[in-house]
């Protein structure tokens, strides 16, 4: 077995996202890995950094996908919690681990001792049998009075034992999966369909997804003309509620033309509302765009997009992590999410509500470094109250264009909106006291120079100067009594424009 067809067996052995799996490829490499799983049995080495990581707490103990990160950075504290001492890369696995040291029955002995270490009932025993003492000759901080365990240690062994139990399940889940994977039959699939597969190393593959560590997928499935590391480079995620209002609609589409117009690729999930609206509007601006599945490549959900999922596969891409036929469940749209964030250079968030999955996107974006922003919605509205609490927070940018967006992440110096101006009136470009002058010139009844001069506070002298000019620029009229505007005009009139 190759490394391609490993990595489409693993597609199928374990659910993409888990960090205990990536954690095992990274260090040993898919065909190693897939050894080690046919045994059912985890080496020392990966029993050691198991128990570790979930002693400690770290973010790893919390699960792959159950996890919603916000502002902490979860997944890249979960790959710096996964950090095996010595790890070797996934090109160099096969030459330090030859095939028959992991086919060979009884080839983990130590992996077996250390497991034994580990379990509740032989650690107790050890901790019983110490016999440290501390400088005073009495009981260590170890034991208690009696010379029993401390409750701490006692603690510490229960949490190894029970740490043990569930990565030996992990791996009876690997293995049972494992029997039932026909990788060759996937890939034949996979062209029938016609997709095409990627992996790292590939001249596709795009080298941001590093970023999520072990969380990395193993391979990804591509349907369309586009390519991906190509179509990455300059690209915007946005996402937002698949409730959305008309508003939220009328602004996803919006950006997406704009981003589109710009030369950036939109990237999102394909779902209804704010998803698909942004799809549209990159394509309506002839731009690239990505649409991550949380399902098989060649399964169309939701049914109603399969004709927005034509146009995109013409003009852009469908990317999916997940093997051909593999349905959408709730837990898949959470664990995609981070492909979403990881491929662009920032994420957008239009209309979420507080308990959105959108924000579960963001709260990617910020734990990879990436840009973040949100659009403002009505202060009423609850579909936007999770954009409005990002932007409190001041975990996201507000951003009201496509020209602002693009100027958040496109390169420094470059790409720069505009300021925003109101309109330019000939008055404006009147010098200061003349517009002085102007000001204190009655609407109706005529009035003589020194009168204005008061009413503006300058000299006659310059009162005399400005209603000369200002009466060629048909602002003021001469009347029998003195100077007044000229009829339907006033200072602040729109019409001097």
């Amino acid at each position: 077995m190759n490394d391609r067809l490993a990595r489409v067996t693993l597609m199928r052995v374990a659910e993409p996202g888990d960090p205990v799996m990536g954690r095992l490829v990274a260090v040993r490499g898919p065909e190693a890995a897939l050894r080690q799983v046919r045994r059912a049995c985890p080496d020392s080495e990966t029993v050691r950094w198991f128990a570790g990581s979930h002693d400690t707490g770290s973010p790893g103990s919390r699960g792959a996908h159950g996890a919603q990160p916000g502002a902490e950075s979860a997944h890249t504290a979960r790959s710096e919690s996964l950090c095996v001492p010595d790890a070797r890369p996934e090109a160099q696995s096969d030459r330090a681990a030859p095939s028959d040291t992991w086919d060979t029955p009884g080839s983990f002995p130590e992996a077996r001792d250390a497991l034994d270490a580990l379990r509740p009932e032989t650690r107790g025993d050890q901790c019983a049998r110490s016999e440290e003492r501390d400088d005073h000759g009495g009981p260590s901080g170890a034991e208690d009075a009696h010379g029993a365990p401390s409750r701490s240690r006692a603690g510490r062994a229960g949490r190894a034992g029970r740490d043990v139990t569930r990565l030996d399940r992990m791996f009876a889940s690997w293995a049972a999966r494992l029997e039932t994977a026909d990788p060759e039959q996937d890939l034949a699939e996979g062209e029938w369909h016609g997709a095409r597969l990627v992996v790292p190393g590939d001249s596709e593959w795009p080298t941001q997804l590093d970023d999520l560590g072990d969380c990395r997928p193993y391979a990804l499935w591509l349907h369309g003309e586009a390519d991906l590391r190509f179509s990455c480079l300059r690209s915007v995620a946005v996402v937002g509620s698949r409730a959305a209002t008309p508003y939220g609609t009328h602004v996803a589409a919006e950006f997406g033309t704009g981003l589109g117009e710009r030369g950036w690729t939109v990237v999102s999930g394909g779902a209804y509302g704010i998803d698909g609206a942004a799809h549209r509007g990159a394509l309506v601006g002839g731009a690239s765009t990505v649409v991550v599945l949380a399902c098989g490549a060649d399964v169309v959900y939701p049914t109603a997009h399969h004709d927005l999922f034509a146009a995109v596969r013409s003009q852009g891409l469908l990317v999916s992590e997940y093997p051909m036929g593999a349905r959408p469940t709730r837990p898949r749209f959470l664990v995609r999410n981070r492909l979403i964030a990881a491929l662009s250079r920032g994420s957008l968030v239009i209309e979420a509500a507080v308990r959105s999955g959108a924000l579960n996107t963001a709260g990617h974006a910020t734990s990879l470094n990436r840009v973040l922003a949100a659009v403002p919605g009505p202060v009423t509205s609850e579909t936007s109250a999770g954009c409005h609490r990002l932007i409190r927070q001041g975990t996201a940018t507000c951003v009201t264009t496509p020209a602002e967006m693009v100027e958040l992440v496109g390169m420094m110096g470059d790409d720069l909106a505009p300021e925003p101006r109101g309109p330019v009136f000939p008055r404006d470009r009147l010098s200061p006291e003349t517009r002085q002058v102007l000001e204190a010139v009655p609407v109706r009844t005529g009035v003589g120079p020194a009168t204005i001069a008061v009413a503006a506070g300058v000299d006659l002298e310059t009162v005399l100067s400005c209603l000369g000019g200002l009466a060629a620029a048909g602002y003021v009229e001469r009347v029998p009594r003195g100077w007044r505007l000229r009829p339907g005009r006033s200072p602040g009139d729109q019409a001097f424009s």
